[in-house]
C-alpha cells in the first residue's frame, strides 16, 4: 500500500438523493467524507415524469468545488441508478429531458415488446429480468422523430462523465442493465438491437470499470479548482459499486442485499446463468467488477416505507420502535405487486387494500403498517435466496446487507429470522466505498490489496443472528417468479 495518501471523489446519484464524497486511501484503509448532499426525485411535467438532470449537474459542480478546496484529487467517478439515459444530437447537445423510469409513458410497453419479440429471444440474448422500465422498453416508448435526431445514447452516469471530460462511452456494469447487452459476448446484443429497431449508431463503445476516461474539461477544472484530476469510470451502476464493497471472505456461500429504495438480492457468479430455471425465476445477469456476474433479483426495498413516511410526516424512530414491539405472524403483502411501484401519498391505503383483498387482517395504525411492510420485505428476500440456491446449486450460509438499509436493525433482524441465516450489516456507504476503491485500484493506490480487504479493515460491521426456528412462510401473493 502506498505510503502517500491518495484522494478520490465519488459522485453517487440515487433516486431520492445525491452525494459528492471525498475518499482518502492510506495505510490499507479508506476514510470517506461526504462533502455535499442534495435531494433528487422525479419532476412531473405535462403528464410525464423526468429527472432534473441539469439541477443534478449544478449540484455535482458544487460538490466538486468543495473537493477542490481539499488538496490534490487523483480522480473522479460517477455512479447512479440504472436504465435511464440522455440522448445527444450530432452537436453533443442534450435532446429534451431525461425520462424517469417510473414515468407513465411506459405503461403497457413491456407487454407489447415481449409479445412481438418473445421472452425466449429477449432473455436468451441478455439474461436480464423483465422489468417494465428496462432501457429496451424505454426506447420502444420513444417518439421516432426524437430517435432520428439522436446521435448517441448515454446512460445517466455516462452522460455526467461526458460533461466532465468529453468521453462518449458506456461503462459495462450499467450497460448490462439495459436488456440489450449480451453477457456472453460482453458486447451489445446486436441481433436483439436489430430486432427491436434500435438504431445501432446510438450505442457507444463499452468500457470496463476502472477505465481512465481522460482529464477534466478545461472549463470544469477552472470552475472547480481541480487540476490534474482524471475521470475514472467506477462500476457506474450503483448496485455494482455496492457489491464491490461487500466485505465477504471466500469465493462462495454468501449472498448480498444492496438495501435502499430497492433491495437488490443476489450472489456473485463467475459466469452468467442463462438456464430455463433462471428465466423462470426472472433472475437477472448483470456485470460486476473483475469479469464477475451479479446474479440477482430486484425486490422492492424501502420505497414503500419512504412513501408511507411522506404520507404521514411522522417520527419514524418512534414508529419503528412501536413496530418492533408487535408480535410476529401478522399480515404480509407482496412488495413487488404493481400497485406499489408508483409514487403517492396513498401508499398506506394501498398496503391496507392488498391485505383486505387477500383476506388477511388489515393493519390499521402506522406501526402496524410499517411492521407489515418490513415483514413482507424480509420474507421476499428469503424467497429469492431459496431460488438462488436452487438455480446455482450452491448453499448460501451468510447474507451481507449493505447500503443505507443496513442501518435498519429491525429489518436486519426480521431478515435473519425469515431467511434462517446470519445477517452481516454494513458498510452503510457501500456504493461510495465501491466507487472510490475501484478508482483507487485503477490508480495503483491499493498496491495489490483487494478491495474487500480494504473494506473489512475500514469499518465496523454488525451481525444479526436468526431466531432458533424459522417460521413457515405464508403465501400472500405471487411466487418468486415475479
Amino acid at each position: 500500500m502506498s505510503a502517500e495518501p491518495t484522494r478520490h471523489v465519488a459522485i453517487d446519484l440515487g433516486a431520492s438523493s445525491g452525494r459528492v464524497a471525498l475518499g482518502t486511501v492510506a495505510g490499507g484503509r479508506l476514510t470517506v467524507e461526504v462533502l455535499h448532499r442534495f435531494p433528487n426525485g422525479g419532476v412531473p411535467v405535462a403528464g410525464g415524469l423526468y429527472w432534473d438532470i441539469l439541477g443534478l449537474w449544478r449540484e455535482v459542480l458544487q460538490g466538486l468545488k468543495l473537493a477542490g478546496q481539499c488538496g490534490e484529487v487523483a480522480s473522479i467517478g460517477v455512479n447512479s441508478w440504472a436504465v435511464d439515459y440522455g440522448l445527444l444530437d450530432g452537436h453533443s447537445e442534450l435532446l429534451g429531458g431525461v425520462h424517469h423510469y417510473r414515468s407513465p409513458r411506459l405503461n403497457g410497453v413491456m407487454e407489447r415488446v415481449r409479445a412481438r419479440l418473445g421472452d425466449n429471444v429477449i432473455y436468451g440474448a441478455t439474461g436480464i429480468q423483465f422489468l417494465p422500465f428496462n432501457t429496451l422498453y424505454q426506447l420502444a416508448a420513444e417518439r421516432p422523430e426524437r430517435l432520428a435526431q439522436a446521435d448517441v445514447l448515454l446512460l445517466v452516469p455516462d452522460l455526467l462523465h461526458f460533461w466532465l471530460c468529453g468521453a462518449r462511452v458506456t461503462e459495462r456494469t450499467n450497460a448490462s442493465t439495459t436488456q440489450f447487452y449480451d453477457p456472453q459476448t460482453q458486447d451489445w446484443a446486436w441481433s436483439l438491437v436489430n430486432a427491436a429497431g434500435i438504431p445501432r449508431s446510438l450505442l457507444p463503445r463499452i468500457v470496463e470499470p476502472g477505465t481512465d476516461l481522460g482529464g477534466l474539461r478545461p472549463e470544469v477544472a477552472a470552475e472547480t479548482g481541480l487540476s490534474g484530476t482524471r475521470v475514472i469510470a467506477p462500476a457506474t451502476h450503483d448496485t455494482a459499486s455496492a457489491v464491490a464493497a461487500v466485505p465477504a471472505t471466500g469465493e462462495g456461500g454468501w449472498a448480498y442485499v444492496s438495501s435502499g429504495t430497492w433491495s437488490l438480492v443476489g450472489v456473485e457468479s463467475p459466469q452468467p446463468v442463462l438456464t430455463d430455471a433462471a428465466r423462470d425465476l426472472n433472475l437477472t445477469n448483470e456485470a460486476g467488477i473483475g469479469g464477475t456476474t451479479r446474479l440477482l433479483k430486484n425486490v422492492m426495498g424501502l420505497w414503500i416505507v419512504q412513501e408511507c413516511r411522506r404520507a404521514w410526516n411522522a417520527d419514524f424512530a418512534a414508529l419503528y420502535a412501536d413496530a418492533a414491539g408487535l408480535p410476529a405472524g401478522g399480515p404480509r403483502i407482496d412488495p413487488d405487486d404493481a400497485r406499489f411501484l408508483a409514487p403517492g401519498t396513498d401508499m398506506p391505503q394501498r398496503v391496507q387494500s392488498y391485505c383486505r383483498e387477500t383476506g388477511q387482517p388489515v393493519p390499521q395504525s402506522p406501526p402496524e403498517i410499517i411492521r407489515c411492510v418490513l415483514d413482507s420485505l424480509a420474507y421476499r428476500i428469503a424467497e429469492v435466496l431459496d431460488g438462488l440456491e436452487a438455480v446455482t446449486g450452491t448453499a448460501i450460509h451468510t447474507l451481507h446487507v449493505v447500503g443505507g438499509g443496513s442501518q435498519g436493525d429491525l429489518l436486519n433482524q426480521l431478515t435473519a429470522d425469515a431467511t434462517g441465516r446470519p445477517v452481516i450489516a454494513g458498510p452503510v456507504e457501500a456504493t461510495l466505498i465501491g466507487n472510490l476503491l475501484v478508482q483507487a485500484r485503477a490508480g495503483d493506490a491499493l498496491n495489490g490489496t483487494s478491495i474487500r480487504e480494504v473494506v473489512r479493515a475500514s469499518g465496523e460491521l454488525q451481525t444479526f443472528t436468526p431466531a432458533p426456528s424459522r417460521p413457515a412462510a405464508r403465501q400472500t401473493g405471487p411466487e418468486v417468479t415475479r
